[in-house]
């Protein structure tokens, strides 16, 4: 069982609501690091325990900059995340590209940077050759195909268009190697949002035996696996969240049953979370705006699917506290909605939640990441403004709020030129 905790009193976030427009987001920075330290201990057996924090997850400077005091990596997709990571401080092998389609712009600016070069394909070499030169460290991501079973958020493995084949694997270490690698990674991402600890050390397992397979065949030495990202919190209250250190446990027997035994100590261990690291400790604050009757009841809040969209494209799940009614027994039935022009703009269906009105302040849970991140601007709809609670309790502005002014910013309702013809 999870507890929903606020990250301060009912009555600091009912002040701060009062005081700043709504909806915001708001990140709580002294449970962020804890969790970074909670993480980094349970895995303190591994050579050189480092995470890549999946910049996708939350892409805020303030945040990047505390994974990077506290000696966590970036885990880039983009060109964006790349200039972001580099913007924020991170330097050479503590940010890890990992892309898929990738433009060549994409590969020539990881070189020049020296990113962890994670490619998809075996393919991508030649990319890089085109563009700069193939890195003297280069990982690949493995896709299992069918001896795994992806969960539902990632899919089936052999229907991702993610990583290389069991078959393509070894031949794309030999083929790099020829190419002038020396140092060597492995990497794979089967699992998003995943509670069951057996599902990671599985992964662990998988990846022991992939690198004990390289080795074997070709002679080559893995430096680190990358296990990906994917463990998972608890959204519902009925829900616990993964035990990292029976999970570190069991990786570590493997790790003394497998790769001792193989010659291939020491092998690093890194991961990308990114989801574990702040989704528990990032809440979306919103007013109710509208109660209204239909054929259902109905709650709209300021906020909409813009600004958290999870529930309407996974049919997640997000917990609501209605700040001040907590004694409150939930005896009313809602949906809970926001204003796009759309029916899916839900944040809750069916909800059971003491009797709302106009005014009230509610609060969306286990927003912190994937949530301001997967934002967007249909209907217009402006992306809010983003806090951080800090450590000493101060709260400062950590993102503002996009303006009418940034939504038109890029529209040309005077051409001042056309195209030639073709």
């Amino acid at each position: 069982m999870s507890e929903k905790r606020l990250p301060c009193s009912e009555a600091t976030l009912l002040a701060l609501a009062a005081k700043v427009t709504t909806p915001f987001y708001l990140y709580d920075e002294t449970s962020i690091r804890a969790q970074i330290s909670a993480f980094k201990a349970s895995f303190a057996w591994v050579p050189a325990f480092k995470n890549y924090f999946a910049v996708k997850a939350c892409p805020n400077p303030t945040i990047l900059k505390i994974m990077l005091e506290e000696g966590f990596g970036a885990d880039c997709s983009s060109l964006a995340e790349l200039e972001l990571a580099r913007r924020c401080g991170f330097k050479g092998e503590q940010i890890m590209f990992t892309s898929n389609d990738t433009p060549d712009e994409e590969f020539s600016l990881a070189y020049a940077m020296g990113a962890v070069m994670n490619l998809d394909d075996i393919t991508h070499l030649d990319c890089i050759e085109k563009v700069a030169a193939v890195p003297e460290l280069i990982s690949f991501r493995y896709n299992p195909g069918p001896s795994r079973t992806g969960n539902a958020i990632i899919g089936n493995p052999v229907e991702a268009k993610y990583g290389v084949t069991t078959d393509q694997l070894v031949r794309c270490y030999e083929l790099a190697k020829k190419k002038g690698a020396k140092r060597f990674a492995l990497h794979t991402m089967v699992a998003s949002n995943e509670l069951d600890g057996s599902y990671i050390v599985e992964t662990a397992r998988m990846l022991f035996g992939q690198a004990i397979r390289i080795f074997k065949e070709t002679g080559i030495k893995i430096e680190f696996i990358n296990m990906g990202g994917g463990i998972g919190i608890p959204y519902r209250p009925d829900q616990s969240a993964m035990d990292l250190d029976a999970v570190s446990s069991e990786m570590k027997h493997l790790y003394e049953s497998m790769i001792v035994p193989a010659g291939l100590a020491p092998l690093n261990i890194v991961f990308e979370c990114g989801r574990m690291v702040t989704g528990p400790y990032g809440y979306v604050v919103s007013k109710v705006r509208h109660v209204v009757e239909k054929y259902k009841r109905y709650v709209g809040l300021d906020a909409c699917m813009a600004n958290l969209m999870r529930p309407a494209l996974y049919g997640a799940y997000h917990h609501i506290s209605v700040l001040g009614k907590s004694t409150l027994p939930p005896d009313q039935v809602y949906d809970v909605t926001g204003s796009l022009c759309e029916n899916n703009d839900k944040f809750a269906i069916d909800r059971k939640l003491p009797r709302l009105e106009k005014g009230d302040v509610v609060i969306l849970h286990d927003a912190g990441a994937h949530g301001y991140a997967m934002g967007f601007n249909y209907n217009g709809k402006l992306r809010s403004a983003e806090y951080l609670l800090c450590v000493d309790g101060s709260v400062k502005m950590i993102r503002r709020a996009e303006t009418i002014d940034d939504y038109f910013s890029t529209m040309l309702f005077d051409p001042l030129h056309r195209l030639p013809k073709v």
